[in-house]
This record gives structure tokens, C-alpha cells and sequence, in this order.
């Protein structure tokens, strides 16, 4: 299998090439040029998420170095589970699930493509090979994760970008308390121009005849395929026990997380309706509505981590339905506001017995607004992307009482910070990158 830049770049690169590389040259993202279709009964085998993901991804590394590899990559970095979990309490107004991609070792759904990612590097790389260097532009969770995944592996350095000011002060403290390979880079602008200064990083001449680098993004497939993993692992575990097709709202930002979900349902998983719940960041929303693309700059809300007003991945959801209507089929949208996530917060706590994270809050709130008949008639799943414990100062104050922190989340929040100050420029980032590390 080969895999093209989603803006036309002509030459076909095999899977360890493309996640290798990370970015096209012409900008792009990685596509697959044909797509493998599975049905139900080719996991008859497959139990646990690694083994899932490991059928899952194995087709896009035919032929490559990578194939025989695939599974005890699965192996090595799905250690934690994804439980699905039903809601109780919800008689009468349909059927509710959570997916809880939190119990990873940074509380957050990033931990899945973070550790396999790292994973995958780790056997591409040979002793001779000059470092690689991890860039990594975060709205939150990813670069907490991506910094666990890669610390103080060998030939690995890893630089995390992410916007001054607008994550949380505990989504901080993950992002700046590794040292040794990892630096952390307080920009003064927003997510919007973090992810801009590693697209701008990846195409500049002079970085990359100086450094090899890559991209742990969601840009990266390395990311991108994983995540499709749980998906998979979910629906078919809903259709063996219902022979129904489970939905999914989930937390969107960046929209990685939402295309992995497209991608395993395009390759035949038994997966039914997606939306999308966004914040008060409306790009994706407003573009469904009107036809009209039109990026702009994201707005600080309390979900910090899909914070996006420009996401990449929509090139990807794009490519595979270039056509208004069918993207309009594949896939609906809503927007959320801050109000809303703090109300929904606070009445799931008292009606549930749920504590939601922001980022879950949204699609809870989705799933409770939506037309009566799709929530009684379809049985639905939220993906809850991060532990509620990773944003404190914003739930405590809202549910009247503490969060239980996870146990390895409790030991990185004791850990001393190192961050550096970084202007929102390509130049500032080349300067940063070049300088030696402290």
C-alpha cells in the first residue's frame, strides 16, 4: 500500500516512509491510496485492543518493514484498557454508553497514538541514524502524552509547543515536567499558531538540512491509525453483544480523533452515526451549514484542548468525501458554549453520578439536546476523552467537591517544571531547534 499528500504531491510513500516523514512537502497530509475493507467476522480472533488494532493496521503495512512488526507494536503500547461503560439513569430517553479513553498513563485518549507512535519509531530507527526530532503542537492533551511516550528514548527529541496562558494549569505541568530529551515552549499566540509553526517547520529548507524531523500530531498516520484501533475494538464488541450498530459523538478539535472514528467506519467497522461536538469554536459547524471553508483564530473556552479554529484533518475528512453532500452524510456537527459545558457539568454530577471533563461535557451536552427520536431510537456512545481529574480548577467548583487524581497522574503533577518562552514565529522555532539543548 502506498500513501498520497491530501493536496496532490505525486510520489507514493510506504507507511514507515510517510509516518517517518510525518508532513508531505507540498503541506498535506498522508492518505492512503486504496483502503482495505473488513468485516466482523475477520476479528473472530481478535479479543483484546491490541489484537484488534493489530488486524486493523496490518494492511496498510503490506509489504513494508513495518508487517511484521504491527503486532507487537499493538502489544507494546495498548497496556491500559478502554472500557465501555453503560449510563444508568438514563430510562426512558434511549441508551447511553461511555467510552473512557482516560485510563492511560496521562489520563487522556492521546495516550493511545502517543504510545504507538513512540512504539513504531523506536523499531524504525537504527543505531546509525542521527536523532530524530519529535515536533509537536499541542492544544492540551497531545503533547503531555506525546512527552510520556518518547522520554529518554534513545535517538528521540522531542519539542512541545503549546499556547501561553490558555491550557489548564494542570495540563501545564504535564507539558513542561519531563527535561532530559524533551523541551516545552510557552508560545505567545494561540494552538492555531503552534500547529502553524511546525507546518512551517516541516517545509523550511534550512531546518531540514540541519535535523531530520517528524511530527507526533495528529497530522502524523502514526497517530491517526491507532486511534482507529478503539473504535474498531468498541463497535464490535457492541455488535457481538446487540447486532446493532453503535454511534458515536465525540470531542472535536483538530478532528484526528473524529477521523479515526470515519476511517474505521469507511473500513467496514460496524459503526453508525458520528457527530461532531465542537465548543464555541464553529469552523467545522458553520462550514457543514454553509458550504463555505473558512478557517479563522480559536477562542479560549473551558474544553482548552479543541481550541481549533483552523483543523488540520479536515483535509483528510475532505479527501474522502470531496463532495459537500456526502461529507453532509458522513458526518453532522454542533457547537457548544462555555455555559453550556459548565450546566451540563453540574447536572450530569447530580442526575448520574458522572463527572465529565470539559472536552466530554460537550458531547454530553449533545447527546441531551439532540431531536428526541435519534436519542431513543439509537443506542449512543460519548467519547470521553480526558479524566476529569486533569482539569480541577474548572469541575471542583462546579460538581462542590474534589476529584480522586489517578495514581501515575499524581506522580507527574509532583515532578519540577522546565519551559522556555517562544514568539509565534517560524523564526523563533528555527532558532530554538538549532541552539543546543540546556
Amino acid at each position: 500500500m502506498r500513501f498520497f499528500s491530501t493536496r496532490g504531491e505525486p510520489l507514493g510513500l510506504s507507511l514507515s516512509e510517510a509516518v517517518l516523514r510525518g508532513l508531505a512537502p507540498d503541506g498535506g497530509l498522508y492518505v492512503p491510496d486504496a483502503w482495505p475493507h473488513l468485516v466482523s467476522k475477520d476479528f473472530d480472533h481478535c479479543e483484546t485492543l491490541a489484537e484488534v488494532g493489530a488486524r486493523l493496521i496490518s494492511p496498510f503495512a503490506i509489504g513494508d518493514r513495518l508487517e511484521s512488526l504491527i503486532a507487537e507494536i499493538t502489544s507494546d503500547a495498548f497496556n491500559f484498557p478502554a472500557p465501555l461503560v453503560p449510563v444508568t439513569g438514563v430510562d426512558g430517553e434511549g441508551e447511553m454508553h461511555v467510552l473512557e479513553l482516560f485510563h492511560g498513563p496521562t489520563a487522556a485518549f492521546k495516550d493511545f497514538g502517543a504510545r504507538f507512535l513512540a512504539a513504531t519509531f523506536q523499531r524504525l530507527r537504527v543505531a546509525s541514524d542521527p536523532t530524530v526530532n519529535i515536533l509537536v503542537a499541542t492544544s492540551g492533551d497531545t503533547g503531555g502524552a506525546v512527552a510520556a511516550a518518547f522520554h529518554r528514548r534513545p535517538g528521540m527529541a522531542v519539542t512541545v509547543l503549546f499556547p501561553k496562558g490558555l491550557v489548564s494549569p494542570t495540563q501545564e505541568r504535564q507539558l513542561t515536567c519531563w527535561g532530559d530529551n524533551v523541551r516545552s515552549f510557552a508560545v505567545a499566540g494561540t494552538f492555531d499558531d503552534c500547529q502553524r509553526m511546525v507546518k512551517e517547520a516541516f517545509v523550511d529548507p534550512q531546518l531540514s538540512a540541519a535535523m531530520s524531523l517528524s511530527s507526533a500530531n495528529s497530522i502524523n498516520l502514526g497517530r491517526l491509525l491507532p486511534q482507529a484501533a478503539y473504535y474498531a475494538s468498541t463497535s464490535l464488541r457492541y455488535w457481538r453483544e446487540h447486532t446493532r450498530k453503535l454511534n458515536f459523538i465525540i470531542p472535536s478539535g483538530n478532528l484526528g480523533n473524529a477521523v479515526a472514528c470515519i476511517w474505521a467506519r469507511h473500513m467496514g467497522l460496524p459503526i453508525g452515526r458520528v457527530v461532531l461536538a465542537h465548543n464555541a469554536n464553529r469552523t467545522v459547524v458553520d462550514f457543514l451549514q454553509t458550504g463555505e471553508w473558512s478557517p479563522r483564530r480559536s477562542l479560549a473556552t473551558l474544553a482548552s484542548a479543541m481550541d481549533v479554529g483552523h483543523p488540520s484533518n479536515m483535509e483528510r475528512l475532505r479527501a474522502l468525501h470531496p463532495d459537500l453532500d456526502s461529507l453532509r452524510g458522513a458526518v453532522t456537527a454542533e457547537s457548544v458554549d462555555d455555559e453550556r459545558i459548565a450546566t451540563r457539568i453540574r447536572r450530569d454530577r447530580q442526575r448520574f453520578g458522572q463527572i465529565w471533563c470539559p472536552h466530554t461535557a460537550v458531547a454530553a451536552e449533545v447527546w441531551a439536546t439532540m431531536d428526541e427520536r435519534s436519542r431513543r431510537e439509537l443506542p449512543w456512545c460519548l467519547v470521553a476523552t480526558a479524566s476529569p481529574a486533569k482539569f480541577p480548577e474548572i469541575v471542583e467548583p462546579l460538581i462542590g467537591s474534589s476529584i480522586p487524581v489517578p495514581p501515575a497522574l499524581a506522580e507527574l503533577l509532583q515532578r519540577p517544571t522546565q519551559v522556555e518562552p517562544l514568539e509565534p514565529s517560524l523564526a523563533a522555532l528555527r532558532t530554538a531547534l538549532l541552539s543546543p539543548r540546556r
